[in-house]
């Protein structure tokens, strides 16, 4: 047996109450230390009362919105010292330590691809995950599946989201995957202001663990039979479920 969980994505997602989301723009970034100054912009800024958008070319991107901050990277390539957006998180918070902030979540997304050896992500999900019965035969066309998973951690909870997806190759044919989709969520419940900053910064320094914990759930709870192999290349993209 051959299984890999490829992670593509991390987001840092920071609920909020009552923010400005003008604030974020990438003059503000960048003259406040968020971000390197010579990081380039991927596409014009987006920038609106209600919500505010910066993009970077190495794959960074951090949006505001009224109620919550969102930083999010591409990590496929790169090793955990290399990512960038916890110390840009933590650095947006010390510097708005004005800003009311109410919860965090770790979230990760990763796939896995399916050889061609009569192993597809419906029959693991419905082979692995769920029993046979009578709901499955209903509709005109095979029913689909998106599962969600909820587990409850020391310090967290973890959601955990599975669903069948297909790997768009550059000749445009499909490959089965499944998507894991994790949310590793954070209560932030101090009533002092700089405890409740001092705790934000914690689940910040620790995003690495809520990596581990997720990758430990896919690997040895999800993947623990079958024969899926993973490969992405980088021009491969998904096509999600809707």
């Amino acid at each position: 047996m051959s299984q890999n969980l490829d992670i593509q994505e991390f987001v840092i997602a920071i609920a909020v109450k009552q923010q400005n989301p003008t604030v974020l723009t990438a003059d503000f970034l960048k003259y406040s230390g968020i971000v390197p100054s010579d990081w380039e912009l991927a596409r014009p800024p987006i920038l609106t009362n209600a919500a505010a958008q910066v993009v970077f070319q190495n794959g960074v991107s951090i949006i505001a919105e009224v109620n919550r901050i969102v930083f999010s990277e591409l990590i496929a390539s790169k090793e955990p010292q290399d990512v960038s957006i916890p110390v840009i998180a933590r650095k947006y918070v010390e510097t708005l330590t004005q800003v009311n902030y109410q919860g965090i979540s770790n979230n990760f997304r990763g796939y896995v691809l399916f050889d061609q050896n009569n192993s597809t992500p419906r029959n693991y999900i419905f082979g692995n995950l769920l029993k046979p019965g009578l709901w499955q035969e209903f509709g005109t066309s095979p029913v689909q599946a998106a599962l969600r998973f909820i587990y409850t951690l020391k310090e967290a909870q973890l959601f955990l989201d599975v669903n069948e997806v297909g790997l768009q190759l550059p000749d445009k044919s499909l490959l089965p995957a499944i998507l894991f989709s994790a949310n590793v969520s954070h209560t932030i419940v101090q009533d002092d202001p700089g405890q409740r900053l001092a705790n934000l910064v914690q689940v910040i320094g620790n995003w690495h663990t809520d990596l581990e914990t997720y990758k430990e759930v896919v690997n040895t709870k999800f993947l623990t039979s079958g024969n899926y192999q993973v490969n992405l290349a980088p021009d491969e993209s998904f096509i999600f479920p809707k």
